[in-house]
């Protein structure tokens, strides 16, 4: 997700009264001006001879001739035919809704896929390590943790969360105000979402505690919505540690399976009035919260085990049952200083997750001093499950899935320390665009070919805005990874190759991020086919298409000032998933692939992805005067 944000200090009144009612969201005003929100413009359709010519541009690179003009003839028959009706009928969409994407993509993105939310869906994040250390500290950090999480939601509430900028123009802030209070629920055939907004008068008090599998609902507010003062929060805490000594029923471990699995078992135990009080208290939680205690003993970097642990748990016999991966805002606090979170994905992009944490390390950093003890404290309720034998049967068996999960993952985290943004920035080169060209070289010198590449453009600009696809292969990065190692080429001319292809990204970002983006575009024009009933058109039938969105590299910018970072896995068996956070004098990487695929490793991608970053550089700092 791009992050070039700047946060001027503008009040944000007003904005949403929200309760996600079968998966839909609705925004409503109470009558004061909301004029940042409101004044921000409707996500537009792009004109649809644009679209497919740049959707012909960015297959070039990836087909061979014959497949190319194949393709061409394709895309003249869907422009002359079907094209136009189904244009017209998206324009009729985008006329009568807020944002003629978000709805749609809420739905086919998230709450009707059927595959797990683990390692899938829901990014992990891991936060700078803490000092702390042992079960004592621990819990005193997530006191203090909980206490920096409930400041910043005081600003959700008062509605005074500083508005988001990208250059100079003011952003949409709804994701933020879907953080909290907010829980995913698992369905059958499509799942749903609740989110309890900051204008409704019946806000949740409570959050649920997660250790040793137990499950406890643990108010955080006293009288008068006064929150509990730290001392407060870790006697609560405490409270829930003593209670929870052996291991419960790992109940939790069911929301790490596919969806129509877990929404059959959900609906099941739901007809048991305790259980469907549980669930409902989890669900209606302001976060969840997991004490984790230290991590297993393992080769490699601690980092990475930690990084994956936030991610999937670790499996079975780790922290996997630890969790409830339905719920959006989960942090992790293990004994051993290491901190993080899970989220889940439905109403959120990464950098409203990344603004959260970083003024919550703030506010920890300055130790400040909370507020003041809180009357009327009620104590941790723990919550209780009546769980079959045939239901435990379930259990077993997303044991073993989850476990099978977590071995196939591989994950690699890099702190490349040889420069960061200065130096790409003292090139006059976009930093983003570079690190982009850099993971082009690096695919390309391991396969010797190219490959579809998604990097999420953020759409923030608009009403409800989410994401588009910036499509990173291009002709010009092409003619750049053929060029880097030609030795029959000059330096300067394999400058200019790198500034072109720069420049290139540079251009389809801004047209992105700017609602110009073709990806959204196709699915839209696809969906309004489906939804009027005509048959799916021959263009999203045609191999180039699918190749063409088949991301061998998903990447995604999640920018902080600390030295977090954010990680998911591959959207495809033979690809890698890939998080970057530029920082000024180091550029932080997670890279993650599956160990099933004899065509990918994350450790060899990451060798490849030091070696093009190193040769950049050299590349530019040995001609210095070479302009395009």
């Amino acid at each position: 997700m791009l992050r070039y944000l700047k946060r001027p200090m503008v009040h944000v009144t007003n904005i949403l009264s929200t309760m996600a009612v079968e998966g839909h969201q609705r925004i409503i005003p109470k009558g004061r001006t909301f004029s940042v929100q409101y004044s921000l413009p409707k996500l537009p359709v792009p004109p649809l001879e644009q679209t497919l010519r740049k959707y012909l541009e960015t297959c070039q690179p990836l087909l061979t001739e014959d497949q190319y003009m194949a393709t061409e003839e394709i895309v003249k028959r869907f422009q002359s035919k079907e094209g136009p009706t189904l244009q017209k009928l998206l324009e009729e969409r985008a006329l009568n809704h807020t944002n003629w994407l978000s709805d749609w993509w809420k739905h086919v993105a998230y709450l009707e896929s059927r595959i797990p939310l683990v390692v899938n869906v829901n990014p992990g994040t891991i936060l700078p390590r803490q000092s702390y250390r042992g079960q004592k500290e621990q819990v005193a950090f997530a006191a203090r943790f909980i206490a920096g999480v409930l400041d910043y939601k005081i600003m959700l509430d008062e509605q005074t969360v500083p508005v988001d900028t990208l250059g100079g123009k003011p952003l949409c802030m709804v994701q933020y105000y879907q953080l909290m209070n907010a829980c995913r629920i698992p369905g059958v055939k499509t799942d749903t979402h609740v989110c309890i907004g900051p204008d409704n008068p019946d806000r949740p008090k409570h959050i649920t505690v997660i250790h040793n599998n137990h499950i406890f609902s643990v108010d955080v507010y006293g009288n008068q919505g006064k929150p509990l003062s730290v001392d407060q929060l870790r006697t609560q805490l405490q409270i829930c540690v003593d209670q929870s000594q052996s291991p419960a029923t790992p109940v939790g471990v069911l929301t790490t399976m596919d969806r129509t699995s877990w929404g059959k078992v959900y609906a099941n135990m739901a007809k048991d009035k305790t259980n469907k009080t549980s669930f409902e208290n989890i669900q209606r939680s302001i976060f969840a919260l997991c004490l984790d205690g230290p991590n297993p003993e393992a080769d490699g970097d601690p980092v990475d085990l930690a990084a994956t642990i936030c991610l999937h748990g670790g499996g079975s016999k780790v922290y996997s049952s630890n969790r409830w991966f339905d719920k959006t805002l989960q942090f992790i606090v293990n004994q051993e200083g290491f901190v993080g979170l899970n989220y889940e994905h439905t109403t959120a992009e990464g950098p409203a997750i990344i603004g959260l944490c970083d003024h919550v390390i703030d506010y920890i950093e300055r130790n400040r001093e909370s507020w003041s003890a809180a009357a009327n404290v009620q104590l941790p309720e723990r919550l209780t499950f009546n769980v079959s034998d045939k239901n435990k049967e379930v259990i077993n068996r997303a044991n073993e899935e989850i476990d099978i999960a977590v071995e196939d993952l591989m994950f690699r985290s890099l702190f490349f320390k040889g420069y960061g943004k200065n130096f790409i920035k003292s090139q006059k080169l976009s930093p983003d665009a570079y690190i982009q060209i850099a993971f082009q070289l690096a695919y390309y010198r391991i396969y010797k070919q190219p490959c579809a590449t998604y990097e999420t453009g953020s759409l923030r600009r608009f009403q409800l805005g989410r994401t588009d696809t910036i499509r990173s292969c291009s002709v010009a990065s092409l003619a750049f990874t053929k060029a880097m190692d030609d030795p029959s080429l000059s330096g300067t001319a394999k400058v200019d190759f790198l500034k072109k292809a720069v420049a290139s990204h540079r251009k389809y970002t801004d047209e992105t991020v700017s609602g110009q983006g073709i990806d959204r575009h196709l699915l839209g024009l696809k969906l309004i086919a489906v939804e009027n009933g005509m048959n799916v058109p021959e263009l999203f039938m045609d191999l180039s298409y699918k190749e063409s969105t088949h991301y061998r590299l998903s990447t995604s910018q999640v920018a902080s000032k600390y030295s977090s970072f954010l990680c998911f896995g591959p959207v495809v068996p033979d690809g890698y998933g890939i998080c970057y956070n530029p920082q000024d004098n180091q550029l932080i990487f997670s890279i993650s692939s599956f160990n099933n695929s004899p065509q990918t490793n994350s450790g060899q991608f990451s060798q490849s992805l030091t070696k093009s970053l190193l040769d950049m550089q050299t590349l530019l700092a040995s001609h210095p005067q070479s302009k395009l």
